[in-house]
C-alpha cells in the first residue's frame, strides 16, 4: 500500500469512527427510553429506530471492512427484527444484554480496528452467540428473566420532559433530520484561535471608551477657561473656535464608538456561537452510568435530566463532566438507599436523583443536582473532620450548622464506612469545590435528614469574558469576579467588634470576619495601606469601605481603599512561567492600557484562613514530624506478599508481614501496628474472618483494616462493611498510589 492509499484509509476510517459514534450514540439514549417506555406506538417506534441505527451501523462497518464490529451488528439485527414481530418479549435481562452489546461495540469502535485482547474476543464470542440464540428462538426469553411489569415503567412523555437532550436525536422524539441544514466539519484546533481574537476585540472597545472620557475631560478644562478668558475678547473667539471642534470630535467618536461596539458585540457572540454545544452532549452517558452503579449496588434509581437543551462553552463542558460525576455517584452511594430500607423510612422504594439546568440572568447557568435519599449526617461529617485533622474537637463544638456543612469540601472528609471504588476516599467533593472555583463558579448545598440533598452550581456560560469589579489597595488595583461578590458597603470604626483578637462585623444577624486584603495578599505596608478608611464626607469621622466575598458556604468580609465600576473584562492566562500563581487567576487589560490581576477568590479565602485563622472551626495544614508508621500484611501469595511490602517501603513504611489470617492475628498482638493490609482468600483464616476477630478485640479494635482481594462481587464487599474493614480495594484494578492515597487518609 502506497502513501497516498494509507493517508486515503486514514481519512476514510476517521469519518467511519464519527458516523460510527453517533449510531451508537442514538441506539444508546434510544435503549434508555425503551426501558422505561409504556405506551405502546412510542414502544414501536423506538424499536424501529434502534433497528434502523443497528442496520445503518452494519453497512457502515461491513463498507470499511470492519469485520468484527458487523459480527456483533448483525445479531443485534436479528434479535430486533424479532421485536418488531413481537417474537420477543423484552426483560430486564434482556435489556442487560443489550447494554453489554453496546458497551462492546463502543470498544471496538475507539479501538480504530486495532487487535483486540483473547478476553474481550471471547467475551464479544459469547456475547454474539447469546444474540443469535434469542433472536432464533433458541432461548426462550421467559426462561432468561421476568417480563418488566407495565406499572413500573415510565409514560413517554415524561422521559421527553426529563431528557430534554433526546429532542435532537433523529427518529426518537422528532421526525425532524438535523442534517437536513448544510454542516461543515471544522476542526476546533481552527476555531479556538478565532474566538481568542475575537475576544481581544474587546480591548479595543474599551480603550476606545477611556479615550472619549479623556476628550470629555478635556471639553471641559476648555469650557473652564473660556470663561476665565471671557475678558481678553482677542483669544476668545479662538478659544470657542477650539472648542467646537473638540466637541464635534467627540460625538463623532462616540458614533464611532458606537459602531464598533455593536460590530465586536456581534462578533464575538457569533464565534461564541461556534463554540457553544447544547449540555446533552455532556450529560448522553449519564443515565447508563447511573443504570450500571444502581444495578451494582442493588439499588433502583430514576435519573432525570432537565434543561439539557441549553448552549453553554465547550471549554466549560469539558471541565464539568468530571464534578458531575463524582456529584452523581456520590448521590448514588451516600444519598439513595436501598429499597428495603426506603420502604421503612415510607418512601418509595425506587429513588430519584434529578439534574436541572436553568439559565439565568448575566450569562450565567444555575445547575442542581438533588435526590430524595438520606441526607447528609452533620454530626458524622463533624466526626470525620475531626478524624481527618481538619478540625480540632475545640473548634467542632463551636460550628453552626452551615459551617458543618461547608466542611464536606475539606480533602480527606467522609462519612462513608468503607473505601471503595466507588466513594469512600474524602476527595470527590473537595475535587468538585476546586473545579467550580477554578471556572469562576460557586457551589453550595441544601439538605434535610431522611428527605434528600440538593447542590446548587453557578457558572458563567463563557469561559474568557466575564463580570468583574474594580478595587483599590493604596496604589494597587485589582478585579474581583462579580459572581463572588455579595455586596459593597462603607462601615464605621465602631461598627467593628474584635472577638479573640479577630476583628468581626456583623451583618444582616450574621458574624463576618473582617480581614485586611493587603495583609492578606502580602503587600507592601504603609501607613494606611488596605486599612479601608476614607474621609466621610463630613470630615469629622473615617468610614471604612469593605467588601463581602463569598466562595462555597463561607463568607468574609475585606477591607478595601476603594471600590469601582463593574465592568466586563478578559481574562488571560498569566503564561507557562507563572502557570500558578497563589490568589491570582489571570490578568486582564484595562482601557487605560494598566494591567490588573484578577484575584482568584477561593485562594484567597485559604490565604486569609492561613494569615489569621479567622475562619471558625477549620484548622489550617500544618507539616510535623511523625514516627515511622508500621503496617502488617496478610497475603498467602509470595508473588503479592512481596509487591506490596516493596511498595510500602518504598513509600517510607515499616512492613512486616503474615502467610495467612491466624499469622497476622498472632502478629498483631506481639507487636504494635499502624494498620494491616489483608487479602480475603487466605487458607486456615480468611481475610474476613481476620478482620472481624480484630475488631472484637479490645487491644485491636480500633487498628485500620484494608481488604486487598480479587473478590469484586456485590456481596463480597458488603460483606467487607459488615465485619469492619476500612477500605476495600479489588486487585483487578489495583494501583499502588490508590493503596497509598488510602493508607496515608487511613493513618
Amino acid at each position: 500500500m502506497n502513501k497516498k492509499d494509507e493517508e486515503f484509509l486514514k481519512r476514510i476510517q476517521a469519518t467511519f469512527r464519527i458516523e460510527a459514534e453517533e449510531h451508537l450514540r442514538v441506539f444508546s439514549l434510544g435503549l434508555i427510553e425503551l426501558e422505561k417506555t409504556q405506551t405502546k406506538k412510542r414502544y414501536a417506534d423506538i424499536i424501529e429506530t434502534l433497528f434502523r441505527e443497528i442496520h445503518s451501523l452494519k453497512g457502515a462497518a461491513l463498507s470499511v471492512d470492519r469485520k468484527e464490529i458487523e459480527s456483533v451488528c448483525y445479531p443485534m439485527e436479528s434479535f430486533f427484527s424479532a421485536l418488531k414481530r413481537n417474537e420477543i418479549t423484552l426483560t430486564p435481562v434482556l435489556f442487560d444484554i443489550l447494554y453489554k452489546a453496546v458497551e462492546s461495540l463502543s470498544k471496538l469502535i475507539s479501538s480504530g480496528g486495532l487487535p483486540q485482547s483473547s478476553t474481550d474476543r471471547q467475551i464479544q464470542k459469547e456475547l454474539v452467540h447469546q444474540l443469535k440464540n434469542i433472536a432464533d428462538g433458541s432461548n426462550d426469553s421467559s426462561n432468561i428473566g421476568e417480563p418488566k411489569q407495565a406499572a413500573e415503567r415510565q409514560p413517554a412523555e415524561t422521559l421527553i420532559n426529563s431528557y430534554p437532550g433526546i429532542e435532537s436525536i433523529p427518529g426518537i422524539i422528532k421526525s425532524s433530520d438535523p442534517l437536513t441544514n448544510e454542516v461543515v466539519r471544522i476542526p476546533i484546533s481552527k476555531l479556538d484561535p478565532l474566538l481568542l481574537q475575537a475576544e481581544e476585540m474587546i480591548q479595543t472597545k474599551m480603550a476606545f471608551e477611556e479615550r472619549i472620557k479623556e476628550l470629555e475631560e478635556i471639553n471641559t478644562g476648555v469650557a473652564g477657561w473660556e470663561t476665565d478668558l471671557s475678558d481678553r475678547k482677542d483669544r476668545k473667539s479662538a478659544i470657542h473656535t477650539a472648542e467646537n471642534q473638540l466637541v464635534e470630535l467627540t460625538r463623532s467618536m462616540e458614533h464611532d464608538l458606537y459602531n464598533l461596539e455593536r460590530m465586536v458585540n456581534n462578533h464575538l457572540a457569533g464565534m461564541k456561537q461556534v463554540l457553544m454545544l447544547p449540555i446533552s452532549t455532556l450529560v448522553e452517558s449519564f443515565p447508563v452510568m447511573v443504570r450500571e452503579i444502581s444495578h451494582e449496588q442493588n439499588k433502583e434509581i430514576d435519573f432525570v435530566i432537565r434543561g439539557a437543551e441549553l448552549e453553554i462553552d465547550k471549554r466549560i463542558l469539558e471541565e464539568l463532566k468530571n464534578p458531575l460525576i463524582h456529584l452523581i455517584r456520590n448521590s448514588i452511594d451516600h444519598g439513595i438507599g436501598k429499597p428495603q430500607e426506603r420502604i421503612i423510612q415510607n418512601k418509595p422504594s425506587k429513588g430519584t436523583i434529578a439534574l436541572a439546568f436553568t439559565a439565568r440572568e448575566s450569562g450565567i447557568i444555575e445547575i442542581t443536582l438533588s435526590d430524595d435519599g438520606n441526607g447528609i449526617n452533620r454530626e458524622k461529617v463533624l466526626k470525620a473532620a475531626v478524624k481527618s485533622g481538619n478540625l480540632t474537637v475545640e473548634n467542632a463544638e463551636k460550628m453552626n450548622p452551615e459551617e458543618i456543612l461547608s466542611l464536606i469540601y475539606q480533602s480527606g472528609v467522609t462519612t462513608s464506612s468503607i473505601i471503595t471504588d466507588i466513594s469512600g476516599r474524602g476527595l470527590g467533593l473537595s475535587i468538585v469545590h476546586e473545579k467550580i472555583e477554578k471556572l469562576n463558579g460557586k457551589i453550595s448545598v441544601e439538605t434535610e435528614a431522611n428527605k434528600g440533598t440538593t447542590f446548587h452550581i453557578l457558572l458563567p456560560m463563557t469561559l474568557t469574558t466575564f463580570r468583574g469589579i474594580l478595587v483599590r489597595i493604596e496604589e494597587f488595583m485589582f478585579i474581583l469576579p462579580t459572581m463572588n461578590v455579595e455586596r459593597v458597603m462603607k462601615v464605621k470604626p465602631e461598627e467593628i467588634d474584635t472577638v479573640e483578637n479577630h476583628e468581626t462585623i456583623q451583618i444582616d444577624d450574621h458574624v463576618l470576619s473582617l480581614v485586611n486584603m493587603g495583609e492578606v495578599l502580602g503587600l507592601p505596608e504603609h501607613k494606611y495601606a488596605g486599612s479601608g478608611r476614607k474621609e466621610s464626607e463630613s470630615g469629622n469621622s473615617k468610614q471604612i469601605r469593605i467588601a463581602i466575598l463569598v466562595s462555597g458556604e463561607q463568607h468574609i468580609a475585606f477591607k478595601v481603599d476603594e471600590v469601582g465600576e463593574e465592568q466586563q473584562i478578559l481574562v488571560k492566562g498569566l503564561g507557562k512561567l507563572l502557570k500558578r500563581v497563589k490568589n491570582i487567576s489571570g490578568a486582564t487589560v484595562l482601557g487605560s492600557g494598566n494591567v490588573v490581576p484578577v484575584l482568584n477568590v477561593a485562594d484567597l479565602f485559604k490565604s486569609a484562613l492561613r494569615a489569621s485563622e479567622r475562619i471558625k472551626g477549620v484548622v489550617p495544614d500544618e507539616k510535623t514530624t511523625e514516627k515511622i508508621k508500621k503496617i502488617l500484611v496478610a497475603e498467602d501469595s509470595i508473588t503479592a506478599r512481596t509487591l506490596i511490602k516493596n511498595i510500602l517501603e518504598t513509600a517510607g513504611y515499616q512492613v512486616s508481614t503474615a502467610v495467612d489470617g491466624t499469622d497476622a492475628f498472632t502478629r498483631a498482638h506481639t507487636d504494635d501496628f499502624d494498620l494491616i493490609v489483608s487479602d480475603v482468600d487466605m487458607p486456615r483464616m480468611n481475610g474476613f474472618e481476620l478482620t472481624a476477630k480484630i475488631r472484637n478485640d479490645k487491644k485491636l479494635s480500633e487498628i485500620p483494616v484494608v481488604l486487598v482481594t480479587a473478590l469484586e462481587s456485590r456481596e463480597d464487599r458488603e460483606h467487607g462493611i459488615e465485619v469492619g474493614a476500612d477500605a476495600y480495594i479489588i486487585k483487578s484494578s489495583f494501583d499502588q498510589t490508590n493503596l497509598l492515597d488510602i493508607i496515608k487518609k487511613l493513618i
